[in-house]
């Protein structure tokens, strides 16, 4: 898929959960009541979510796979629209790998990510809001089968540290002024093999916002 596509997905991805939030929170507001003020001047914020990812395992394998796993994000707000973050995730995921001669239908790959980059907040009230997010870094990639058979022997990359980068977006829908529920899909560019390769990624979990307040 070309990267403007999925920049299209992406930005449609969050086009409707924003629309799904608002309705969601209005009908709670309207059964509990108004909900405390949500003001953003929050000076830290963390994060703890699921991922998942689809990703090809070799340069030239014919499937691809999907990858399931954790992220936890730290970002310092410097004001109420940006912020710098760190982020780490940890995935992984079973591929095909057939016909090979070793009888291993399916291999299990894993991968370890670091990345930095910045987060800016856009429109925004106090039942959701909504964000856009640039990191970059480096992922380590284990595909190694066993002592006995070469990664490349069944066409899969070799265990390697490659660049990574991730664009996307997210909507926080705010369950007080310090938690929110957070869904976050993004375009993860990687480079493995011999040329760049994008993705579409979704993660979603909790937001928590603490520390003392920030300047508007």
């Amino acid at each position: 898929m070309a990267i403007s596509k999925m920049r299209k997905f992406v930005i449609g991805s969050l086009g409707a959960m924003v629309l799904l939030a608002g309705a969601g929170v209005a009908s709670a507001q309207g059964k509990l009541g108004a909900a405390a003020p949500v003001t953003y001047t929050n000076k830290w914020e963390g994060y703890l979510g699921f991922t998942l990812n689809n990703f090809q395992a070799g340069q030239n394998l014919t499937s691809h796979m999907n990858l399931g796993g954790i992220e936890v994000e730290g970002t310092r707000w410097l004001n109420q629209r940006w912020g710098v973050a760190a982020d780490g995730r940890m995935d992984a995921g079973t591929t095909p790998v057939t016909p090979n001669p070793y009888d291993n239908a399916r291999v299990l790959v894993y991968r370890e990510t670091f990345m930095g980059g910045v987060q800016m907040r856009g429109p925004r009230n106090q039942y959701a809001a909504l964000g856009l997010q640039a990191l970059a870094g480096a992922s380590h990639g284990t595909f190694s089968q066993g002592p006995n058979v070469a990664p490349e022997l069944v066409g899969l990359y070799t265990d390697r540290t490659k660049p990574m980068f991730s664009l996307g977006g997210n909507v926080d829908v705010n369950l007080s002024a310090r938690m929110a529920i957070r869904l976050a899909p993004a375009i993860i560019l990687e480079h493995y093999g011999n040329e760049t390769r994008e993705w579409f990624g979704l993660s979603g979990g909790v937001v928590y916002r603490f520390g003392q307040k920030t300047h508007r």
